[in-house]
């Protein structure tokens, strides 16, 4: 067709194309949609031009079995899973609490069980979420059951992956499909700092009733749209030791070196200034190692 033009104007079209795809190079775009059979867990990330979705080719082994002192949680996970995975209603889920509590390991643990009946997990980071409603869409109509997980989460004043969650979870028109789910763990539970000057914002009736004030109620606003809060509490000294014998056993120690490796562990707990889950595995690294 360029041929019946006047040759000034094909030269512009010509250039006009030229230029269209070298913009095309350079400008961002959309993840596209990998090989879903490739890997039952994937991480969101930026790379050069665009995001896109990296498969995990070695996931954690962990099973729920492997997880102690944690079974209230355990059990309110787990039910909120099978539901998802059965096609049934579930809720977005938030974990918090005390750090090195399970949190990250419950929800991999959860992958590991459910994977086999198509369960698979998107890893984004926060800063990332802002490409959250472009991921929803990419998952849209897959027949598999997809978690988008978000490790410790917070944010701080005026991120903009913030509204995009919030949209997301609640509120907006184009509601996430019913294949997908949120789950994000954090040590906050509102996900955003407090700060001293903000209890001045209460309002105090006279019938002695106590109202947050405007910046309250926006922090509390985004950790309400999870339909579950799971709470994680630090662990008693006999918990700790339980933790520790469960993974001692698991890196093949028998029940006399367990044993005897209750002493150090409080030791080595008290040097960490923590008695968490985190650290009875890394104690039972170091001394299955010595003595294995």
């Amino acid at each position: 067709m360029t041929n019946d033009l006047p040759p000034a104007v094909a030269a512009l079209i010509a250039r006009a194309e030229g230029l269209i795809t070298r913009l095309e190079q350079v400008l961002p775009h959309a993840a596209a949609a990998p090989d879903w059979n490739a890997a039952i867990a994937w991480r969101y990330r930026r790379r050069g031009r665009g995001p896109v979705l990296e498969p995990v080719r070695h996931v954690g082994g962990i099973r729920l079995s492997d997880l102690k002192e944690i079974d209230a949680q355990k059990e309110r996970l787990v039910r909120n899973t099978e539901q998802f995975v059965a096609g049934r209603r579930a809720n977005n889920v938030l974990l918090t609490g005390a750090r090195g509590t399970g949190k990250s390991s419950l929800v991999k643990a959860c992958l590991n069980e459910y994977a086999p009946r198509g369960l698979r997990l998107i890893e984004v980071d926060k800063a990332d979420l802002v490409d959250l409603p472009d991921l929803v869409d990419l998952v849209d109509g897959r027949p598999e059951r997809f978690i988008v997980f978000c490790d410790d989460l917070s944010f701080d004043e005026g991120e903009p992956g913030y509204k995009a969650l919030k949209s997301v979870l609640d509120g907006s028109v184009a509601a996430a499909g019913d294949n997908l789910l949120i789950v994000a763990t954090s040590n906050r539970r509102h996900l955003l700092p407090e700060y001293l000057k903000e209890n001045l914002s209460y309002q105090h009736t006279e019938d002695g009733e106590v109202h947050p004030g405007e910046v309250v109620e926006e922090k509390i606003s985004l950790s309400e749209r999870f339909g579950l809060w799971i709470s994680f509490y630090p662990f008693s000294q006999q918990e700790y030791l339980a933790i520790v014998a469960q993974w001692l056993r698991a890196f093949g120690l028998p029940d006399s070196a367990v044993d005897a490796a209750r002493a150090e562990s409080l030791v080595w707990a008290l040097e960490r200034g923590s008695r968490s889950g985190r650290v009875a595995q890394q104690f039972a690294r170091d001394y299955s190692a010595r003595h294995g």
